[in-house]
């Protein structure tokens, strides 16, 4: 099998065990059995191909559904979906057909349909154009929606899936990125980033990986230096780091340890200082209140698309009930931890609603005491704050710059 050829089978396996196991793009690279043995060229590659084809899924089909007379087995519909997207892109006609068919003739599952693997590719129309609409979200995320921003704001959110996603940086310091664009907000953007671990200045902690949208949440506390300042469901770091930048006595907080141990890895290479702690955020107790709290809930992570499109196929919307229960609970242990006065942020990367501007309706009808600190951050457009003062940030805002991830969060002060 050619390096080529080996970085495509790695990707069919990506997209069978996707589309087909209902794992998540993480689950499958942390389990690494059929990738190990590739370049990390490869690797990366094989990821690549995998997240697009899944990415633009919808008019990958719209191509083939005509040539097919009925619906083949999954791993031989993933050979043809890989190498319709790879004809879209522009690679050689010849060569991606020839390596589908050599794909499709390994293994007793799929070699019988090799000639049917030809047939249908050579079928296709020169140039192969993935046109029409974007992929459209699944029903149980697409209707609440479309109710809360309108069709025309869902279609460009959906426009906006479509595409790899740039790179975000935070930057600690004044360092500087050759060929990164400053966002108005301060976040550096790469189109084509590379290996980020090459980049100058990685080693020496220069800069960590975070979307723009993310990285506002610290922002919204306000001047956080001397501050005490508990992070819950901290890792994997971005957060911590930033209020460790910005001078704040921090204790990152998180009940995974695995998760946990790649936020002391972050905070290794950048050299900055905080509190560990492997605890429960519906539990964790301290002998000190906290002059500011961030709350990066968990949440049905609607928001990430952009990074993971394989989410929508995986999930159903039947976990939301309990994922707002849960951050309902965890906003009210939370408060009790912030002292008078004290500042919470609350965020979730969450598109729907019922995890943001309702929950915050929830968490003033509970807390009396609590008072909305409006957003007073350099770079922000007016319109992505919300009548009650918080932040609703949607992968169609700077849509011509690449986008963001979609995003909740809001500043309360206790008072």
């Amino acid at each position: 099998m050619t390096p080529s050829n080996g970085a495509r089978a790695a990707a069919v396996a990506i997209l069978d065990a996707v589309l087909g196991e209902g794992k998540t793009l993480a689950q499958v690279l942390e389990e690494n059995g059929f990738l190990r043995n590739l370049s990390s060229a490869d690797r990366a590659r094989a990821q690549r191909l995998a997240v697009q084809v899944i990415r633009v899924l919808e008019p990958i089909e719209r191509l083939l559904t005509p040539l097919l007379r009925k619906s083949p087995p999954l791993h031989v519909m993933n050979i043809l979906r890989l190498a319709t997207l790879e004809r879209s892109l522009g690679e050689a006609s010849y060569g991606v057909v020839n390596e589908a068919v050599a794909l499709a003739r390994i293994g007793k599952r799929s070699q019988h349909l090799a000639g049917m693997v030809n047939a249908v590719l050579r079928a296709l129309a020169e140039p192969v154009v993935l046109a029409g609409p974007a992929q459209m979200m699944p029903r149980w995320l697409r209707q609440p929606l479309v109710h809360a921003y309108g069709r025309d704001a869902v279609s460009m959110i959906e426009t906006v899936h479509a595409s790899a996603p740039p790179t975000d940086l935070t930057l600690r310091g004044d360092a500087q990125i050759d060929g990164a664009k400053v966002l108005p907000t301060g976040s550096l953007r790469l189109h084509d980033g590379g290996q980020i671990s090459a980049l100058a200045g990685f080693e020496a902690g220069a800069f960590w990986v975070q979307d723009a949208a993310a990285a506002l949440a610290v922002p919204l506390l306000g001047d956080v230096t001397g501050a005490r300042v508990l992070d819950i469901c901290a890792a994997p770091g971005g957060k911590t780091m930033q209020l460790a930048s910005r001078g704040a006595d921090v204790t990152a907080l998180d009940i995974s340890g695995p998760r946990m141990a790649k936020l002391q890895q972050n905070l290794a290479r950048t050299g900055l200082k905080a509190s560990c702690v492997v605890d429960d955020g519906l539990t964790y107790r301290s002998e000190k209140l906290f002059d500011a709290i961030l709350l990066d809930a968990p949440c049905s992570a609607t928001g990430t698309i952009r990074r993971h499109p394989e989410l929508p196929y995986l999930k159903d919307g039947s976990e939301i009930a309990a994922l707002v229960a849960l951050q309902a609970r965890l906003i009210d242990h939370a408060l009790t931890l912030l002292a008078p006065n004290g500042r919470m942020v609350f965020a979730t990367c969450s598109l729907l609603p019922a995890e943001g501007e309702e929950q915050l309706d929830a968490m003033l009808a509970r807390h009396s005491t609590l008072k909305v600190i409006p957003p007073q951050i350099a770079g922000i457009d007016p319109a992505w704050i919300t009548p009650k003062g918080a932040l609703r940030l949607r992968p169609d805002y700077w849509a011509d710059l690449g986008g963001m991830d979609g995003f909740f969060m809001v500043c309360v002060q206790k008072q």
